[in-house]
């Protein structure tokens, strides 16, 4: 038999084997299971991460060579170092052309250069047969102004008209309703929005009378008022204006009349009404002559004001076209007295006229300055041509054929300096594009007809892509153009240059 001492050590012995044993099988089970799940893991990592150690960058690197090589048709490197050369020297070529300089890429443009946006109506003025004779944006550029009046022959300075409003903003715009009516109880010859307060309105009636409107009044909107004072003009006013006076942010308003008046008014809200600032009369003798035109003074008579525009660049000038066909440019700051009766006029008036371009076989139904060259302007009226002037020559520069009929209206784009639009007695609008070159128009409006001649037409300044038209028909039409007709190429502005310095022939 085994004593106590004899048997503790072997069971030590024993459980010492057994446990080193198990420790090994336990080690050799959790060593196969880590060794092999992490091994895999780790290169898979490390090859897919591309971690900083050069020998992994190096064996990324040759991957992505081989699977290159692969991918790499049979011949391409040959083909592509074969024609290196070639290819190199057409890019240097067409790098140096200037053939698409004026290209412009436009994907969302639509493809016609004009659509037709509203067509604006009032009723009672249509019953009446009212042609719309003027239209103008307010400084907001969201409402339209339209006056209703005539512009055919008869005796109708006793006929009731209106002015109306659209706001082309609001939701709820009704083409067949305006947003707001204002009845004039003679027919209104003219029209001009404030060029900042976007409620008031400045109009030259038949009468003769200066009206301006403050619509936010809806009550009584008559704001100021000539009336049939001994100052103002007794024919009917043809053109208004709003200019700036020396103190600074007020405006007057300019008006023009067929009795060769022009005068400028002051508003004076506290009284109610305009108070003349300053006078001009345009008399055929005091007419500047000049070598270049057969005009001849006959008489003292005056000259019939049909037509005016303000120079933006220069504030002391501004054009006058007349009944007979002058086209005068004239000074604010002239001094001379004017060679015509009073005519109860309490102010002295002077005789603006300092340069005489050549006269046009008739009546000068509009002029408009360029925004973007102080001495060009364009001007139209019954014989259908569109001249371009500068204000340093006497003889136009270009004259381009519009109509058969006559032009009512001329306007210079106000974001494309080589563009301008022509209304026409047809009813037809051009669009003109002096870059081009050809002198054919390079968009036309609606083809119109007999009985809705367009007697006027205005850019909207806040959003140039709308231009308002109206016509005989009793209707305002709001055109959308293109970014064709809308958009300044980069060389455009040096193409003005160019046709302002050329000599007229």
């Amino acid at each position: 038999m085994f004593t106590d001492e004899a048997l503790e050590p072997v069971s030590v012995r024993s459980l010492w084997r057994r446990s080193q044993q198990a420790a090994q099988e336990s080690r050799g089970c959790q060593t196969r299971a880590v060794h092999s799940a992490e091994a895999e893991v780790q290169t898979r990592w490390t090859t897919i991460s591309c971690t900083q150690t050069d020998p992994q960058y190096q064996a990324g690197e040759q991957l992505l060579q081989r699977d290159h090589d692969e991918l790499e048709p049979p011949g391409l490197k040959d083909f592509l170092l074969r024609v290196e050369d070639t290819v190199i020297r057409e890019l240097v070529r067409n790098d140096r052309s200037h053939a698409f300089d004026e290209f412009q890429v436009n994907w969302e443009d639509q493809n016609q250069l004009v659509s037709c946006l509203h067509c604006l109506q009032h009723a009672s003025a249509q019953e009446r047969g009212l042609h719309v004779t003027s239209v103008s944006w307010s400084c907001t550029g969201s409402v339209i102004a339209c006056a209703y009046g005539r512009i055919d022959d008869g005796d109708w300075s006793t006929e009731r008209s209106c002015v109306c409003t659209w706001n082309l903003d609001r939701r709820s715009l009704n083409p067949k309703q305006a947003d707001l009516v204002i009845d004039v109880p003679t027919a209104v010859t003219a029209l001009c929005c404030h060029p900042n307060q976007p409620a008031l309105i400045a109009g030259g009636l038949y009468s003769g009378e200066v009206v301006v409107w403050d619509t936010s009044r809806t009550q009584d909107p008559v704001l100021v008022q000539t009336g049939m004072s001994a100052d103002g003009h007794r024919e009917p006013v043809y053109e208004v204006a709003w200019v700036p006076l020396q103190k600074k942010g007020e405006f007057g308003v300019l008006s023009a009349c067929s009795g060769g008046r022009v005068l400028l008014w002051t508003v004076d809200s506290d009284l109610g009404s305009l108070v003349l600032n300053a006078g001009y009369a345009l008399v055929r003798q005091q007419v500047p002559h000049s070598s270049n035109t057969s005009f001849k003074a006959r008489g003292s008579s005056t000259v019939g004001v049909t037509s005016l525009a303000l120079s933006p660049w220069d504030p002391d000038t501004f054009l006058v076209g007349s009944e007979g066909g002058l086209l005068l440019r004239c000074s604010f700051s002239s001094q001379t007295p004017a060679a015509a009766p009073s005519e109860g006029h309490n102010m002295t008036l002077r005789a603006p006229a300092v340069f005489l371009f050549r006269p046009l076989s008739g009546p000068v139904h509009s002029i408009h300055c360029s925004p973007f060259h102080r001495n060009l302007f364009v001007s139209a009226g019954t014989d259908g041509l569109a001249h371009v002037h500068s204000l340093l020559q006497a003889n136009p520069l270009l004259s381009l054929r519009v109509s058969d009929s006559y032009v009512f209206q001329v306007q210079w784009s106000p974001t494309r300096p080589l563009v301008f639009v022509a209304a026409t007695g047809q009813g037809e609008v051009q669009i003109f594009d002096l870059g081009r070159r050809s002198l054919r128009p390079a968009a036309t409006i609606e083809p119109g007809g007999a009985d809705r001649a367009a007697t006027c037409l205005a850019f909207n300044s806040q959003n140039p892509h709308l231009l308002a038209l109206g016509k005989t028909n009793g209707t305002v039409c709001i055109w959308q153009l293109s970014h064709d007709l809308t958009e300044q190429s980069p060389r455009e502005s040096s193409q003005l240059e160019q046709i302002a310095n050329q000599v007229a022939e």
